[in-house]
């Protein structure tokens, strides 16, 4: 079953940090970027690793809304 999630991290992402996100929706903000997208809990664990491989700093993980029953 997978969920919307919101993934903010400190500081706008170029381009090596979007593409690395590509699955994800990715909405630059004045001091932070979030990405989104609807994940199941693995794929989740995998973004924050990729977050924390790229040496990003996390603000915040939060689920955006529940996704569709599978």
């Amino acid at each position: 079953m997978s969920d919307t999630y919101e993934i903010r991290v400190v500081g706008a992402l170029g381009p090596v940090g979007r593409s690395a996100f590509a699955d994800l929706a990715v909405d630059v903000e004045p001091v932070a970027t979030v990405l989104s997208g609807a994940l199941t809990q693995a794929e989740l664990h995998l973004v924050l690793d990729r977050v924390r491989d790229l040496g990003l700093e996390l603000i915040d993980v939060k689920l955006a809304r529940p996704g569709p029953p599978d």
